[in-house]
């Protein structure tokens, strides 16, 4: 505890000289030096922002505010959530701002609309002091496509570990009594949009893998017991398809990102099945959770997950690799399966937003504020 409070305090005198220039109006403009742009949604950009100001908050106060309107915004450093937002906006807005964006997926292959876009985003390279990313893949493909080493800064996206924990065996029981869920079933989870839109989700969107996933739980269902835990908006195309092929299944709406927490403790596993992610959020969540997951080779999975070991890789798209990898572990002794948790819970503390945070005020804003004219 004495130990924190000091890192705390040292932390906070590094603050001092730009907050004494924002207080004496050398910022021109009113409101913290830093400014994170999300989303209206109450989606991942938004919990990302929200996350990172809250962080940086508690260790410097008056660093850092988030909004959704960016307009108006001069003598900053502007940072994007998304690289698709920077486009939209960083064009119209004052020249006396430093910008950052955040690109946590996107590649050519994804189809034109997205190579289009990825080649306006090369294009606006020269305007931007910094580019944020989450994933080794990633930072790797932004490199090949000729962004500067010295412009990119990668920090993974975060998790609440202390929000996000293990259940005990009455918490897990306790979650699937509550869903309706049978004891017996081996329940997988998919806390994702992968459906085109906000409504019902019928059209699907293939990058997120949603027909893998439903191909994955069915090759598995003539073995085990499966049950499919789902949530997020848009999942029609799943529940469809899952209601065809016979596999049962739980949707929960849930109000707010912390209601997640009861739908991790009820699953023996969790599924990536994406073909492009930049995280996703439910890699972090799962291992945070002690819910060992299968993933494909996408974003922070090829960080984070050790084959059988912290988790299962499986190929992009290959529904049959998933399913082996998911029986794989479900195989495991329950020693073996106790290790593997812990494992994955130990190699996920390092995306903790109490690090995360810092690491954006550290590598990102600060610099950018030191160097402010």
């Amino acid at each position: 505890m004495l130990k924190d409070m000091l890192r705390r305090w040292q932390f906070r005198a590094t603050c001092v000289p730009w907050r004494l220039a924002a207080a004496t109006g050398l910022y021109r403009s009113k409101g913290p030096p830093v400014s994170f742009i999300i989303e209206h949604a109450d989606w991942a950009i938004r919990w990302v922002g929200e996350h990172v100001r809250d962080e940086i908050e508690t260790l410097c106060p008056g660093t850092i505010a988030t909004t959704a309107k960016p307009y108006r915004l001069a003598h900053r450093v502007v940072h994007f959530g998304s690289q698709y937002m920077w486009l939209a906006w960083g064009r119209h807005m004052s020249r006396s701002n430093r910008y950052v964006t955040s690109f946590f997926h996107g590649k050519h292959e994804d189809g034109p609309e997205v190579s289009r876009h990825i080649d306006e985003f090369l294009g606006s390279v020269p305007r931007l002091a910094r580019i944020v990313t989450g994933a080794g893949l990633i930072e790797q493909r932004l490199l090949g496509w000729g962004v500067p080493r010295e412009k990119l800064v990668r920090i993974p996206i975060g998790v609440d570990t202390k929000l996000f924990h293990p259940p005990t065996s009455e918490q897990k029981q306790a979650a699937r009594s509550k869903l309706g869920i049978a004891e017996d079933a081996i329940v997988i989870g998919s806390f994702q949009k992968d459906g085109v839109g906000w409504g019902d989700g019928m059209e699907p969107k293939l990058i997120k893998g949603p027909d893998v996933f439903v191909e994955a739980l069915a090759r598995m269902r003539h073995e085990l017991p499966v049950v499919a835990m789902l949530t997020g908006p848009a999942r029609g195309f799943v529940k469809q398809g899952l209601e065809r092929l016979g596999v049962p299944f739980v949707h929960r709406y849930v109000q707010s990102h912390g209601e997640l927490v009861d739908c991790y403790h009820a699953l023996d596993l969790y599924f990536v099945t994406s073909r492009e992610e930049g995280g996703p959020m439910g890699l972090m969540e799962g291992m945070a959770s002690g819910v060992p997951v299968v993933s494909t080779r996408v974003g922070m999975a090829p960080d984070l997950i050790v084959d059988q070991t912290t988790g299962g890789l499986a190929h992009s798209g290959d529904s049959e690799d998933i399913a082996a990898k998911a029986l794989a572990l479900l195989a495991l002794p329950e020693d073996s399966a106790a290790r593997l948790r812990i494992r994955a819970r130990e190699a996920v503390q390092v995306c903790d937003w109490s690090i995360v945070g810092r690491r954006h005020f550290q590598e990102v804003y600060k610099p950018l504020l030191d160097d402010a004219p």
